[in-house]
């Protein structure tokens, strides 16, 4: 045994491995599965572990062999189909792949699943790493978000491509000439925009490999490794290590709906339906062209939920917004009838799908207390973020697409029929307790010919700023934590695309300068006082005080904080009809101080005054038994503090 170099440490992957990864329950599989750098009899190599129960047998290629497919043969470990091989000499930064053959004697050339660096596209060689290259400094962070309750605390999400965020000049026609950010030059920049904007979070879209970037990152070929795009790991890490230096949070999107049938990837990836359901009615997307994970198989589920594991624990992730949660829901989604299979007891639940986000959540709050569990999910399915014990799922938070929806129509309506729409923007609050929410304005709301929020909305140029001041300001006062897609914050004009930078030098002209200066000041307020964000998800911070001004188009209401001090008044029209003498019914007798007043020229506004303190008067309104009166801008907002 001490001659065979080449040989399986029979140390590395116990039986007690195996077991726990034929039940589903082997929530560090990803330290066994994949490529680890070790010494094996007092020779440094790389110890290669791979999944492939329906291979006839697996060889490793690379670039430490000469990618000679005859050369290394793994060994079948047991009867869970598990292949595994030391190899000395191979080092870290060596590029490989397995080859599979099948039953039938056909040859696969596979990435490695469990892989944590992978070559620039449009190669796609996994590529051998060390995660324990770098070294962690936020300590006291990851500390702090193990008790952290966000129900009670400001959620400001910036939502953000790295790629096209900001890019390089580049020259030539080298294809992978990019004019990418290296993630640390990335880091760099965004701490200093994202702390002077104060946002409380980052959502990084694209972040796990994936071989084309028109997918946006959503059809994942590499779920355990950090884009190469952008760097290395190592690279990654130093990006979430700095932000969490500056008290950024980091949410990535992750996508456990479905993936990609490139031939390099996980489908048919032992030459069997391996990953993905066997019945096409719910193994493939019929209008993604994509396919779907078998949830009822443990392999897969532990797949699945370790990865979710392993960005929190190892890249120190602080949440997970899980993509298409409605896709997993539901077994006919996107089908026509004939096109899918109902449960065993007839219906539409996806059975295995419910169980393994019930699975996964509750392990993620038992590990990792304090990570975020994002659901985006665009139906009314009960409890998404109710407790698995009472029948719930178990995430964190849910979008709230409805919301999302409403007011986007409701703000691209001509002011003159807004009136007959009033009750789009009051309608979130009569289910808001259902919930735990996040108002999300996404890369979804700006492609595909939606139009950017800027040309959403109606009027000349000036106006489409006013209406936007007004939108953001209904948006940040609202119930809800936020999340917002870049360049939104500036008045991006183009739809977003993946191919090219923000229109950063729109910051050149006042109405876009003025807009972003505003949307800090916005954010300040949310984050300066607890009854913006404290009390979310019920009624204790909500309060209308006028929601049927239909025929005006203003919204007035409250939000309270649980002292009962620092309560914030607000004032909206939606109308470019200028209100004077706007009366307010307002609670107490006490003087009113203006926070923020949309209409200020410094905002872009055509600089309509509001006193800086309005002393309330015994004159019923409202419902109220006092009032205040001002002049209300045309799309104006107005934020009291009382």
């Amino acid at each position: 045994m001490a001659e065979n170099k080449k040989q399986v440490n029979p140390l590395f992957i116990t039986k007690d491995d195996e077991y726990l990864f034929a039940q589903g329950n082997h929530y560090e599989i990803y330290e066994k599965l994949g490529a680890h750098k070790t010494t094996v009899n007092g020779e440094d190599g790389v110890y290669f572990a791979v999944w492939a129960p329906n291979a006839q047998y697996v060889n490793v290629i690379g670039s430490f062999n000469e990618w000679d497919i005859y050369k290394d043969n793994m060994q079948r470990l047991g009867d869970g189909g598990i292949f595994a091989l030391f190899i000395p000499g191979a080092k870290v930064g060596d590029m490989y792949k397995y080859v599979i053959t099948t039953p039938e004697g056909k040859k696969l050339y596979k990435a490695d699943p469990y892989a944590n660096h992978a070559q620039l596209r449009p190669d796609n060689a996994s590529v051998v790493a060390d995660l324990a290259e770098f070294t962690w400094t936020d300590s006291a962070w990851q500390k702090e978000r193990e008790t952290t309750d966000y129900n009670k605390k400001p959620m400001a999400i910036y939502e953000c491509h790295i790629g096209s965020w900001m890019k390089h000049p580049v020259s030539g026609d080298d294809e992978k000439e990019t004019g990418f950010y290296n993630y640390r030059e990335f880091a760099d920049r965004f701490v200093e925009y994202c702390k002077e904007m104060k946002y409380t979070h980052v959502e990084l879209m694209g972040i796990a490999e994936h071989p084309f970037d028109g997918s946006w990152g959503y059809q994942v070929t590499g779920y355990y490794a950090p884009t190469s795009r952008y760097g290395t790991p190592a690279d990654f890490m130093y990006l979430v290590n700095k932000l969490h230096k500056n008290h950024i949070g980091v949410i990535l999107d992750w996508v456990p709906a479905h993936f990609p049938r490139d031939e390099f990837g996980l489908a048919t990836f032992d030459g069997s339906c391996l990953y993905e359901h066997p019945d096409s009615r719910r193994g493939e997307h019929p209008d993604w062209g994509t396919k779907i994970f078998n949830y009822g198989k443990n392999e897969v589920r532990n797949f699945l939920i370790a990865n979710a594991m392993f960005w929190v624990e190892k890249f120190h992730i602080d949440g997970l917004r899980v993509d298409a949660v409605a896709s997993m829901l539901y077994l006919d989604y996107g089908r026509r009838d004939g096109q899918w299979l109902p449960n065993e007891y007839g219906n539409n639940k996806n059975l295995e799908a419910i169980e393994f986000f019930r699975h996964l959540n509750s392990m993620m709050k038992k590990r990792n207390p304090g990570t975020l569990m994002i659901a985006e999910e665009s139906t009314a399915w009960p409890l998404v973020t109710g407790d698995p014990k009472e029948g719930g799922l178990g995430f964190s938070f849910k979008w709230n697409m409805g919301w999302m929806h409403d007011f986007c129509e409701y703000m691209k309506l001509d002011p003159l029929f807004r009136k007959n729409n009033h009750y789009a923007l009051t309608f979130a609050m009569s289910y808001n307790e259902s919930e735990n929410y996040i108002l999300p304005l996404s890369h979804d709301e700006v492609v595909h010919l939606k139009c950017s929020m800027l040309n959403k909305m109606p009027g000349f140029y000036v106006d489409k700023f006013a209406n936007l001041r007004v939108g953001y300001t209904y948006m940040f006062t609202h119930c809800g934590k936020k999340l917002l897609f870049m360049g939104q914050e500036f008045g991006q004009d183009q739809e977003w695309s993946e191919a090219r930078e923000l229109e950063w030098h729109y910051l050149q002209d006042k109405e876009h300068s003025s807009l972003k200066y505003y949307m800090s000041k916005l954010l300040e307020i949310y984050n300066k006082y607890p009854c913006m964000y404290e009390n979310d998800n019920n009624w204790k911070s909500f309060e209308w005080i006028n929601a049927d001004n239909a025929e005006d188009s203003t919204y007035t209401y409250m939000r309270k904080s649980e002292s009962g001090r620092n309560n914030i008044l607000v004032v909206l029209n939606m109308t470019p009809m200028k209100r004077e003498g706007y009366k307010v019914g307002v609670p107490k007798k006490k003087k009113y101080k203006l926070l923020l007043n949309s209409d200020e020229e410094c905002f872009g506004g055509n600089g309509t005054e509001i006193p800086k303190e309005i002393s309330a008067k015994a004159e019923p309104w409202d419902g109220k038994e006092y009032s205040i009166s001002f002049d209300l801008p045309a799309y104006g907002a107005a934020v009291f503090l009382f």
